[in-house]
């Protein structure tokens, strides 16, 4: 049902005791360290990714967004909307080195943190390591020494539960904060239009309207029963996520799913030998990737994109750990062997390794559970 990521799971039963949780949620991350080290950028429209017919937004800035531009859209839809639009290529080895910097500052205040990305995470401060005294002062201090030491601006939601942190981080963005206390949560969320909800993309809320459900409150007045029939294994994440609840762990040293590489073309592939051509390219880049991560993982799966955004994938699974960079090269060569030659032209490519060591299968929600005694934020 859902055209976007779905909500992780961890599969932990919930903490124990009272929880304090804080999401923080850097500002148009990529295009604002664009515009904080070329101040002539500064108020100005811009966008980080390619602006060539396959260009894609990565990020945009706020002045951007008003006319309409938005992540992972396409740069030439950017560009009718927003004419002035500013185009920066992504410097990711600048993005990483002002992550690891913020992520110092949030492990100044708990060593529980669940990095989501480069540019947001969770944090766990119930156990107040520094004697602060409450979750929203943390948050404050946290943004705050952001704005200090990298120039760059954060929001935060302050709440009881992952769920509702990083529903509140969103809620006064840029560079605001939203704190929803015990007993808020069922309220805050039957306000919100289901398209908020983590999980729920365009598609999933076209859904929805169709079955009558555009809000938190709609969504709250359909019984199990019904979500089940509609929605097959999402219904109790969206039973609960209605209600506010979510008893999963902010859980630290996240482990990584996937490694690889993917990469758009300038202009449609059709020629075996030019796609195996790339690959070769591809593979290169992956390999670097899983050999400096020191990942071991038994399952390579390569992707492939029609011209007409239709997806096609095809993946083979070890018994073992992929050894070396040469079985990688051939598994991959051996997967694109097995659909040449192509109906129809490939604007996309890709080949990840998954199945890492030390992962574990998760379910599609936290566990359908009750409330908890809550600690006041």
């Amino acid at each position: 049902m859902s055209d976007s990521a779905s909500p992780d799971d961890d599969g932990d039963e919930p903490a124990p005791g009272l929880r304090k949780i804080i999401h923080v949620d850097m500002d148009a991350f990529y295009a604002s360290v664009e515009q904080r080290d070329d101040p002539s950028l500064r108020g100005k429209p811009v966008a980080v990714g390619g602006d060539g017919l396959r260009g894609v937004l990565t990020t945009c800035s706020y002045e951007a967004r008003r006319f309409g531009c938005r992540s992972a859209m396409p740069s030439v839809t950017a560009k009718r909307l927003c004419p002035d639009l500013i185009f920066r290529r992504p410097r990711f080895d600048v993005y990483s080195a002002i992550s690891r910097q913020v992520r110092e500052i949030f492990l100044d205040y708990t060593p529980l943190v669940e990095p989501l990305s480069l540019d947001e995470a969770f944090l766990d401060v119930t156990d107040d390591d520094r004697g602060i005294g409450s979750a929203t002062r943390i948050a404050e201090l946290i943004r705050q020494r952001i704005r200090d030491e990298t120039g760059l601006t954060a929001s935060a939601g302050v709440s009881y539960n992952k769920f509702l942190a990083k529903l509140a981080s969103d809620q006064n963005k840029p560079d605001g904060i939203c704190v929803i206390r015990p007993g808020e949560g069922a309220r805050f969320v039957a306000g919100l239009p289901v398209r908020r909800f983590f999980g729920i993309g365009p598609r999933g809320a076209e859904k929805m309207a169709g079955l009558g459900i555009e809000t938190g409150a709609e969504l709250a007045a359909r019984d199990i029963d019904w979500l089940r029939r509609h929605f097959g294994s999402q219904a109790d994440y969206l039973y609960r996520a209605a209600r506010g609840i979510d008893l999963r762990r902010v859980k630290a040293n996240r482990a990584r799913k996937s490694l690889g590489t993917e990469r758009t073309f300038d202009k449609d592939i059709s020629s075996g030998s030019a796609l195996r051509e790339v690959l070769e390219r591809i593979i290169a880049l992956s390999w670097e990737r899983i050999a400096k991560a020191k990942a071991q993982g038994r399952t390579v799966t390569l992707k492939l994109k029609h011209a007409d955004f239709t997806q096609l994938t095809r993946a083979r699974s070890l018994a073992r750990p992929v050894a070396t960079r040469d079985e990688f090269s051939a598994i991959g060569h051996a997967l694109l062997d097995e659909v040449l030659p192509l109906a129809q032209p490939v604007r996309l490519m890709g080949l990840t390794l998954s199945q890492l060591e030390g992962e574990e299968a998760e379910p599609s929600g936290p566990p359908v559970g009750g409330t908890a005694q809550l600690p006041l934020l």
